[in-house]
C-alpha cells in the first residue's frame, strides 16, 4: 500500500490490490469525463438554448469516458497501443478545456468598452466560470500521467512506447501531488468567483475556503519535499480527507438550497439554482490525492 500504509499501518497487511494505482487513476478519469459532460449540460441549460459550441464538451465528455473504459480493457492485452489511444483522448480533453476557457473569457470581457474597463473583476464574477472548463484539461493531464509507464518506479522516466521516453525532474508520484494541488486551487478560485455574487454572506463559505486553501498548499509542499516524513504524509492524508468531507457537505447544502417546501424536487431549480455537482470537485481531488499514496509499481 506504499505511503498510504505509512499513514495507516494496518493497511500493511494488504499485500496487493486487484488493480494498480495508474489503472485506478485512469478509471477515475474515465468517470470524470462522463460526469463533466453531464455537469456542463446542466450548466449550459440555464440559458434555455444550447448553442453549437456549447455542445462540444457535453458530447465529448461521455464519449471520451466510454472510449477510455474500452481502452482500459484493451490495455490488458495491448498496453502500448492502449497508451497511444488513451493519450490521444487526453490531449483532446486538454484542448477542449482550453477552448472552453477561451470562450468563457470572451464572455467576460468588453473590448468595445472604455479603456481600463475591458476586463474587470465584477464582469468575471458574473461571466461564465472562466476556470470551469479547465477541469477537462486537468483531467487530461492526470490521465497522461497515469497512462505513461514509469520504469523504474519513482524514477521520473516515462515511456509512451518503445523508444520514446520523457524524463521528468521528479517522480510521477510527486507530479500527481502538484496536479492535485493545482486542481484544488482551480476549484477554490471557481468557488470564490461563484459565491462572490452573494458577498460570502454564508459563514460556511469561509470555512470551505479555508479547507480548500489548506488542500491546495499541502500537496504542493509534499511535491516539493524530496524525502517526506510520516508526519508529512499524515497531514496530507488529513487534508485530502477534509476535501472529501467538504465536497459531500457542499453538495448536500446545494441540494438542500434547491429543494422547495417539504423537500419537493423541482427540476428547474436544480438547473438554475446552486450547482449541486460543483462542490464534488473538491471530493474528486481528495480521492485523486489519496490514490497518489498507493504503490506506484505496475
Amino acid at each position: 500500500m506504499h505511503h498510504l500504509a505509512t499513514v495507516f499501518p494496518p493497511l500493511k497487511r494488504i499485500n496487493r490490490l486487484p488493480i494498480t494505482r495508474d489503472q485506478l487513476i485512469l478509471l477515475m478519469v474515465a468517470f470524470n469525463e462522463i460526469f463533466l459532460g453531464i455537469d456542463i449540460y446542466l450548466a449550459h441549460s440555464i440559458s434555455g438554448t444550447i448553442v453549437p459550441f456549447e455542445w462540444i464538451p457535453i458530447v465529448f465528455g461521455p464519449i471520451a469516458g466510454l472510449l477510455l473504459l474500452v481502452i482500459g480493457i484493451l490495455a490488458t492485452r495491448r498496453r502500448m497501443l492502449a497508451n497511444i489511444l488513451a493519450s490521444v483522448v487526453f490531449l483532446l480533453s486538454i484542448i477542449v478545456g482550453l477552448l472552453g476557457a477561451y470562450f468563457h473569457i470572451r464572455r467576460g470581457i468588453l473590448p468595445t468598452g472604455p479603456p481600463g474597463q475591458w476586463v474587470t473583476v465584477r464582469m468575471l464574477i458574473w461571466a461564465p466560470p472562466v476556470l470551469g472548463p479547465l477541469t477537462f484539461s486537468l483531467i487530461g493531464v492526470l490521465g497522461l500521467s497515469a497512462a505513461w509507464l514509469e520504469d523504474p518506479p519513482e524514477s521520473g522516466s516515462l515511456t509512451l512506447m518503445r523508444g520514446f521516453q520523457l524524463r521528468l525532474p521528479f517522480s510521477k508520484t510527486r507530479a500527481i501531488f502538484f496536479l492535485v494541488g493545482l486542481g484544488v486551487l482551480a476549484s477554490l478560485l471557481s468557488m470564490v468567483f461563484d459565491h462572490a455574487r452573494t458577498g460570502f454572506s454564508n459563514p460556511w463559505l469561509w470555512v470551505s475556503a479555508g479547507v480548500a486553501i489548506f488542500g491546495t498548499v499541502v500537496p504542493i509542499i509534499l511535491g516539493i519535499l524530496e524525502t517526506p516524513r510520516r508526519v508529512d504524509f499524515t497531514i496530507y492524508a488529513g487534508a485530502m480527507s477534509l476535501l472529501l468531507l467538504l465536497g459531500v457537505i457542499g453538495m448536500w447544502l446545494h441540494v438542500h438550497e434547491n429543494l422547495v417546501a417539504e423537500g419537493v424536487i423541482v427540476t428547474e431549480r436544480f438547473i438554475r439554482g446552486a450547482p449541486f455537482l460543483a462542490p464534488m470537485l473538491f471530493a474528486d481531488m481528495g480521492v485523486f490525492g489519496l490514490i497518489a499514496l498507493l504503490e506506484p509499481q505496475e
